[in-house]
C-alpha cells in the first residue's frame, strides 16, 4: 500500500526529468482509469447504471435465466457461493476465481467471501500426497464432487491477483480470511510446487509447479504428461508485475522476469496479419493442436481472452508500445469481418469456423481498446455498450467476460495493493 501511493506520488515529478520513462506510464504510476464510455460520450451516471445492473442480473437476477451466482448454505466459515456454467453443469476454479475479482472491483465483500469458501472447501487440495496438493480442482459439481480434480493455472492466477486486491480493499481477517497471507501461500506454490506422483487403479498422475522454470512462462497445466505447453489466454504480464512487487521476496524477480517473457510471447503468438492467438501453443509461441482438442491450433473461447490481457498489460504499465500494434491489427481484422455479426471462431489466418457471435468475444475485442490507437476503437467499445448482457444457457462464460468487461472499460477494473 505505502510503495503503491509512494510511486503514485512520485511518478509525476521523475517523469517531468526522464528518469522513469523506461518503467512505464501506465495506471499504476498514476491512479488515473481510463474509462471508456465516457470517452465515447455516455454519461457517468448512465455508466453506473450499467455496471450494476450487469452485476445484479449475472449475480442476482432470475436462476432460471439470468444468474450465474448461487449461494449455497453456510459452514463453520460463514455464507458458501459458487457460480456455475450452466451449459455445462458444473463449477469451475476460471468461473469462482473471475466472481471474486469481479467482487472485489465492485466492493461486494459478502459475495467474494462466499466464493473463497465455497472454493476452499470443495475445490483445494490441502492433502500433502496429493498431486494436486495446493491448488484448485479445475470442474467441480455443484454438490461440490470433483469432476476432475487437477488444476486449470488461469483459476489460481485470479485466485492470488483479486485476494491481493481483497486484502487492499478490506484488510486482513482470520483463517480462509487472511487474504495477504492466503495469496502468498497459493503464489509459493504456483512457483515452487514439489512434483508429486500418486498412482491409482486407474492411472497415475505426477504434476508440480505451474511456471516454467526456465521460459519464466506459465503452463497449460501442472500436470508433467502435458506441461510442456502453455495457453496464450494463462498469461498475465499486468497480475505478475503485481506480484513482483507483493508476492513472497524471494520470487519476485522471477515475477519481474514471467511478465516480460509474457510481453514477448504475445508477439510470437499473434498472428502476424489478423493478431489472433490459438489456444493452445507451445512455449514458443507456436500453435499446439492438442489430441483431446485438435481443434485448440485455432483462434476460439480460450482465445478470445488474451487481447485483453495484453491490454490490461499496456493500461497498466506502458511497458511495451508492441501491444498497441496488437489490438490495432486484432480490430482492424474484425472490422473487415463486419462491426455487428462477425463470427467467434477463426483459424489464426482467418478463415470462419462458424457463424456464431457471441457476448464474450464482443466484451473482450472491446477492451482491446484500452491498447488500440486507431479510431476504429469507439466503434469496438459502442458495438460493446449495445450489446445486452448475456442469458440463457450459455450466459456463464459470455458473462462472466461481459462482467469483466463492463469493469474494464468503465475504467473500474483497478488495482488495490494488499496491507
Amino acid at each position: 500500500m505505502k510503495m503503491t501511493r509512494f510511486l503514485q506520488w512520485l511518478f509525476p515529478i521523475l517523469l517531468l526529468v526522464g528518469v522513469y520513462e523506461s518503467r512505464g506510464a501506465g495506471e499504476f504510476f498514476s491512479g488515473q482509469y481510463r474509462n471508456l464510455f465516457v470517452e465515447n460520450g455516455h454519461s457517468q451516471r448512465k455508466v453506473n447504471k450499467k455496471v450494476n445492473a450487469t452485476f445484479k442480473q449475472l449475480f442476482h437476477g432470475d436462476p432460471r435465466t439470468e444468474a450465474v451466482y448461487f449461494p449455497a448454505g453456510r459452514n463453520t466459515n460463514g455464507p458458501l457461493a459458487y457460480v456455475s456454467d450452466i451449459g455445462s453443469g458444473d463449477v469451475r476454479s476460471e468461473g469462482m476465481s473471475y466472481g471474486m475479482m469481479i467482487a472485489v472491483q465492485l466492493n461486494k465483500k459478502a459475495e467474494f467471501d462466499a466464493l473463497w469458501n465455497w472454493s476452499k472447501t470443495f475445490m483445494y487440495h490441502d492433502s500433502s500426497n496429493s498431486p494436486a496438493f495446493g491448488y484448485f480442482s479445475w470442474s467441480m459439481k455443484t454438490n461440490g464432487l470433483p469432476n476432475d480434480e487437477m488444476p486449470a493455472p488461469d483459476g489460481e492466477q485470479y485466485f492470488a491477483t483479486s485476494l491481493y486486491f481483497a486484502s487492499g480493499r478490506w484488510g486482513n481477517g482470520s483463517g480462509i480470511y487472511d487474504y495477504h497471507a492466503e495469496a502468498d501461500r497459493l503464489l509459493d506454490d504456483m512457483k515452487n510446487r514439489a512434483l508429486i506422483t500418486r498412482t491409482t487403479p486407474t492411472a497415475t498422475n505426477t504434476a508440480g509447479a505451474m511456471f516454467h522454470p526456465d521460459y519464466k512462462m506459465v503452463r497449460f497445466t501442472p500436470v508433467t504428461n502435458y506441461w510442456n505447453h502453455t495457453d496464450p489466454s494463462y498469461h498475465l504480464p499486468a497480475f505478475y508485475e503485481l506480484w513482483a512487487l507483493w508476492g513472497p521476496e524471494k520470487d519476485r524477480e522471477f515475477w519481474s522476469q514471467a511478465a516480460s517473457a509474457s510481453r514477448e510471447f504475445f508477439q510470437r503468438a499473434a498472428h502476424p496479419v489478423t493478431g489472433l492467438t490459438p489456444d493452445y501453443a507451445n512455449f514458443d509461441g507456436t500453435p499446439w493442436a492438442a489430441h483431446w482438442n485438435t481443434n485448440s491450433a485455432n483462434f476460439q473461447y480460450d482465445a478470445w481472452r488474451t487481447a485483453m490481457n495484453w491490454s490490461l498489460d499496456w493500461a497498466w504499465w506502458g511497458k511495451d508500445e508492441r501491444e498497441r500494434q496488437l489490438s490495432d491489427r486484432l480490430q482492424a481484422f474484425f472490422e473487415s469481418k463486419g462491426m455487428t455479426n462477425y463470427s467467434d471462431r477463426f483459424t489464426l489466418e482467418g478463415e470462419e469456423l462458424d457463424t456464431d457471435h457471441s457476448e464474450g468475444l464482443v466484451a473482450v475485442n472491446a477492451v482491446a481498446s484500452l491498447a488500440a490507437t486507431n479510431p476504429r476503437a469507439k466503434e469496438f467499445v459502442e458495438a460493446f455498450w449495445k450489446t445486452p448482457v448475456p442469458t440463457g444457457q450459455w450466459r456463464y462464460y459470455n458473462g462472466m467476460l461481459y462482467m469483466m468487461g463492463t469493469l474494464h472499460c468503465s475504467g473500474q477494473f483497478r488495482i488495490w495493493a494488499p496491507r
